[in-house]
């Protein structure tokens, strides 16, 4: 299920079973929200949590962003009835968590027939997510795969570190499985939220990676994940003028166009133009 050129610089987790949170994100300028019912809350609030979800994307009010909800999994005793509930929705995915393999994306799309127009994301935590990347990406409807980097870095029973040296390997796994199908990909977490340092160092590591964003579980970080994820004023030039020297090129009958003294190929225009497209879908986001 190929991705389009969509903002996720920032995707919040918001615990399902906090009303006032949710009521509070329809100000909030992520890019997308992803109303949690699986980790952010207790087993005895997951019945509560799910109505107040529905309550609340039914009110409506979150303007233009993405909204995805993160269910219990499947094989819980709350994961068939959230999949109900997502079908029942407007949300724009479900995000199912620890997947290990492609069956189960075939056992939600199953599920997920009453809404066809629904995306799956899939959140890749544990080494035999990691491992099997790449036949989850080609799974039916998958849109996105999403880093869950605290489980993950458990299971490998690594350090913390700040440089995530020990998660590379697995971030640029999930990463190529996602663009070979041309899916989008979202980086994982932060949980000090007193590390400003710290969570700007991770989310430049990510960006420069290739992530497309970040996830986040809390409204402090959305203004510098957006900025970080975002082309910059003079990125964003640039790319208009590569793309503008290789039409020059082109109408003049050059077989090569040079800019600044080096050579443009399709691949650059190619990439300039994603860039453009994506400065003005993050201006169309942020439009009142």
């Amino acid at each position: 299920m190929p991705d389009t050129i969509r903002p996720r610089r920032s995707l919040l987790f918001m615990p399902g079973a906090n009303t006032r949170a949710l009521e509070k994100s329809r100000e909030l300028p992520a890019d997308g929200l992803i109303f949690d019912l699986e980790d952010a809350v207790a087993p005895d609030a997951k019945e509560g949590a799910r109505a107040s979800v529905v309550a609340a994307v039914r009110q409506g009010g979150y303007g233009r962003r993405e909204l995805v909800l993160r269910v219990n999994p499947l094989d819980s005793a709350w994961g068939e009835a959230d999949l109900v509930t997502a079908a029942s929705l407007p949300l724009d995915a479900v995000l199912l968590p620890k997947v290990e393999s492609a069956e189960r994306v075939r056992e939600t799309a199953a599920r997920l027939s009453a809404a066809p127009g629904l995306a799956i994301w899939c959140m890749i935590e544990t080494p035999h997510g990691v491992l099997a990347a790449a036949e989850i990406a080609a799974a039916p409807r998958v849109a996105a795969l999403v880093m869950g980097t605290s489980d993950l870095t458990k299971d490998l029973r690594a350090r913390e570190m700040p440089d995530r040296q020990p998660l590379l390997t697995s971030l640029q796994l999930v990463l190529l499985a996602a663009r070979a199908r041309g899916l989008a990909a979202l980086d994982g977490v932060h949980l000090d939220l007193a590390d400003d340092t710290g969570f700007a160092a991770a989310c430049a590591q990510g960006r420069t990676l290739g992530f497309d964003g970040k996830t986040l579980i809390h409204p402090r970080q959305i203004a510098p994940a957006n900025a970080a994820f975002a082309p910059t004023l003079d990125e964003v030039a640039q790319a208009r003028a590569v793309i503008a020297a290789h039409a020059e090129a082109i109408a003049a009958g050059e077989g090569v166009a040079v800019f600044r003294g080096r050579l443009i190929e399709n691949l650059h225009v190619e990439a300039a133009r994603r860039t453009v497209v994506l400065a003005e879908a993050i201006a169309a986001l942020d439009r009142p």
